[in-house]
């Protein structure tokens, strides 16, 4: 999969539009699960555009945990503000089902 780096302006783009957003995907005590991923998978390819929480008072172990989620689900991060993180993936065109 080649993975394209976001450009400033599309961060810009995207921050405007994930600020209304809710976080769709919580991250628990239990950490990255098979679970959440699946979930995050889900929501990616229905919005393409998320908020997760990540629940925790370590900012090294969210850093990580974004980290790793964004490596299993192919998103990109547009932005990690204290407990929120907010994710972007291109739909791919054939997976609208």
């Amino acid at each position: 999969m080649t993975e394209q780096i976001l450009s400033k302006e599309q961060r810009l783009t995207l921050k405007s539009q994930a600020h209304h957003l809710h976080p769709v995907v919580m991250v628990g005590q239990k950490g990255l699960t098979d679970a959440v991923i699946q979930e995050t998978n889900t929501a990616l390819n229905a919005h393409e555009l998320i908020k997760v929480r990540v629940f925790g008072d370590d900012r090294a172990e969210r850093v990580a945990i974004c980290d790793e989620l964004c490596a299993a689900t192919g998103a990109q991060l547009v932005q990690h503000i204290g407990k929120l993180l907010v994710l972007y993936r291109k739909r791919e065109e054939n997976s609208a089902e």
